[in-house]
């Protein structure tokens, strides 16, 4: 049975407990790194096993664990194009104030801004996007995904030896970042371009389809970790609001930026 883009009147949508949860684990461990950057890059204090070249592959599992639930969450929202725009918005905050206060540490299409231009692509070609079915549909994501996990290094794959060479143009244009065609003078501090990511957010769309129609396990519905569960509820804030916090703390205590 192909998944709709609306529950039927019959059924009620559950609370997704361990989704709340896993969310509210993933931002932890996000907002964790990012003190641990902003103390070597801002403050000196290094931590050398936070920056092991094999640490980055942990990162990419949490943020795109986080990716992968947004997408589940956007089958439960009324409104993805509102909520997209909101998500962009509040990215382009981070942006500017980075710019003004932090400006060797750029932050440049980051999660937030891949999460908002993903619900408005999802809000915009739902009825398009559904109509693959899920069976199909995620299998079909992951194999995206894998091709297009080397864009940002210049190449379709995931391993360079063997994988196939983009054209050079696309990386000179310097516009194109947003999609993973970055130059040797890009720099972000959080980066998530649109290849792959979107193909873990859509892979959680179709998941999603499940969810709120009461077809996954029932485990996860039940709430297991009210604490964890109660932080996933509030991860845009935490998001937000955990760098300001972080740097004033750090800036009290050691003087200087």
């Amino acid at each position: 049975m192909n998944q709709s883009s609306s529950v039927t009147a019959e059924t009620t949508k559950k609370r997704a407990g361990l989704m709340d949860e896993v969310r509210g684990f993933c931002i932890i461990c996000m907002v964790f790194y990012h003190i641990m950057f902003d103390l070597r890059y801002s403050f000196g204090i290094d931590i050398p096993i936070m920056f092991e070249p094999w640490f980055k592959y942990v990162v990419q599992t949490f943020a795109g664990m986080f990716i992968f639930i947004s997408g589940i969450s956007s089958r439960y929202s009324r409104n993805n194009a509102k909520r997209g725009i909101q998500c962009f918005f509040i990215g382009m905050i981070v942006t500017f104030v980075f710019a003004f206060f932090a400006p060797n540490s750029p932050v440049l299409f980051g999660i937030l801004h891949l999460l908002g231009v993903s619900m408005m692509i999802y809000a915009i070609g739902e009825k398009i996007i559904l109509k693959i079915p899920a069976k199909i549909a995620i299998p079909l994501c992951v194999v995206l995904f894998i091709a297009t996990y080397g864009v940002m290094w210049g190449y379709l794959g995931i391993v360079k030896d063997f994988s196939i060479a983009l054209p050079q143009f696309l990386y000179d244009a310097r516009l194109l970042f947003p999609f993973g065609f970055i130059n040797s003078g890009f720099s972000s501090m959080d980066y998530f371009p649109l290849f792959p990511w979107i193909f873990v957010f859509l892979a959680g769309v179709y998941v999603g389809g499940y969810a709120v129609e009461n077809k996954l396990p029932a485990f996860f519905y039940n709430t297991h970790c009210k604490p964890l569960a109660f932080v996933g509820r509030y991860t845009l804030w935490i998001y937000v609001l955990h760098q300001p916090i972080a740097m004033g703390i750090f800036f009290l205590i050691f003087g200087k930026i």
